[in-house]
């Protein structure tokens, strides 16, 4: 089956909460990313505010110790766990619902230890980003022995290293090629793009959202922060993967607006969030 997904489809995952809710109803979610060479401690920053901003209620950045420094000054709602070891990653995920990885990682031999041990050892929702991607990728056969759900957000060069195929081939034959690629390793694909294309290798979802001003650095970011924010406190499937990309989109477009295609940065759409989700629960 392949289906458009519009606002009306994810209106019901935005009503309003119970008046006695509290933050343990709304998911702990994780985001392991920085490293020494590339710490992008702003870029985790905004990331896991877009995780707050989309409902979540608690976030945790996990970071290597190291860039402690960096990233710190830039947290204010996070809660932040450094490690330098494995078993401190153990300790850091530990009761999380949803987990993103990868972000301003860098390919490194020990992030694929702590890819590896992840895979084999969360059995929450996993979102596996940026360099996370660029680690995986000639290390597919890590997918087949894995306790998560597992959701890909590669962009197209990012899906060509992944399948070891040039971005015209997958052009071509897109659809069909990130189904079988869900299909074969057993996840969730969410290919990033003007229209965005999630598979679970059975359905076909796609989201036409965004604007020209969401080419900028740090939007994948965003959108991966929201899609772990989602995953944290509401059912894994591809609406609910849809709907955090709709998401992005709708706030995307409402920061263009206010600060032009020119001129809007990821953080513009983050702080759009709040009026997306308006505008969501209004359509």
């Amino acid at each position: 089956m392949q289906k458009e997904i519009t606002i009306t489809d994810i209106k019901k995952l935005f009503t309003k909460r119970n008046k006695d809710a509290n933050k343990g109803d709304f998911g702990r979610v994780g985001i392991i990313g920085g490293s020494i060479n590339y710490s992008g401690a702003i870029k985790l920053a905004t990331m896991s505010l877009s995780t707050l901003r989309s409902g979540a209620g608690l976030v945790r950045v996990i970071i290597p110790e190291n860039i402690l420094p960096l990233v710190l000054p830039n947290l204010l709602e996070q809660t932040c766990f450094p490690y330098q070891t494995i078993e401190d990653i153990k300790e850091s995920i530990k009761g999380l619902d949803a987990l993103a990885i990868g972000m301003g990682w860098s390919k490194r031999e020990e992030h694929l230890e702590i890819l590896k041990y992840i895979l084999e050892n969360y059995e929450g929702n996993l979102i596996i980003d940026a360099d996370g991607l660029n680690t995986l990728a000639g290390h597919l056969e890590l997918l087949h022995n894995t306790k998560s759900n597992i959701v890909l957000t590669p962009h197209l060069k990012e899906f060509s290293r992944l399948t070891n195929l040039s971005i015209e081939e997958i052009k071509e034959n897109t659809v069909e090629l990130t189904t079988e690629f869900a299909k074969k390793y057993h996840v969730t694909v969410l290919l990033k793009g003007h229209t965005t294309i999630i598979t679970n290798g059975i359905d076909v979802y796609t989201v036409t959202c965004g604007t020209p001003g969401m080419a900028t650095s740090g939007s994948g970011d965003v959108l991966s922060g929201i899609l772990v924010g989602l995953l944290g406190y509401l059912e894994f499937n591809l609406l609910t993967i849809s709907a955090a990309t709709l998401l992005n989109g709708v706030s995307g477009s409402i920061a263009e607006e206010k600060y032009t295609d020119i001129a809007m940065i990821a953080s513009d759409t983050v702080n759009a969030i709040p009026e997306a989700i308006k505008k969501i629960r209004e359509e």
